[in-house]
């Protein structure tokens, strides 16, 4: 079943900028100026996104110098990936087809 912390993740992961910036933290790890280069998004905006994305553990953030770098946390979307696979394991089983509250 999905926790709140999958909850969040799925929240997280659910705006389409957020979506791309999971897409190219997925291949490196970049600094904001490169998130603004990529996805043309306002350093203001692309700041609030990125601290959705922290809280919800999807990122996490490396201080070089003035800059600070994000990487993705792979194991947020491997948990989302579980719990998903988990219902759609449980909607196919015989039992969930058969079953049927009465009105």
């Amino acid at each position: 079943m999905l926790m709140s912390v999958d909850a969040d993740v799925i929240k997280a992961v659910a705006d389409p900028l957020r979506l791309r910036i999971v897409a190219l933290l997925a291949r490196e790890t970049l600094c904001t100026t490169h998130l603004m280069d990529e996805t043309g998004a306002r350093q203001t905006n692309l700041s609030n996104h990125l601290r959705v994305l922290r809280e919800a553990g999807v990122v996490e953030t490396e201080p070089c110098g003035r800059y600070t770098y994000y990487r993705l946390c792979p194991e947020s979307l491997e948990s989302l990936s579980g719990a998903l696979a988990e219902l759609a394991r449980t909607a196919r089983s015989a039992d969930a087809h058969e079953n049927r509250r009465p009105c």
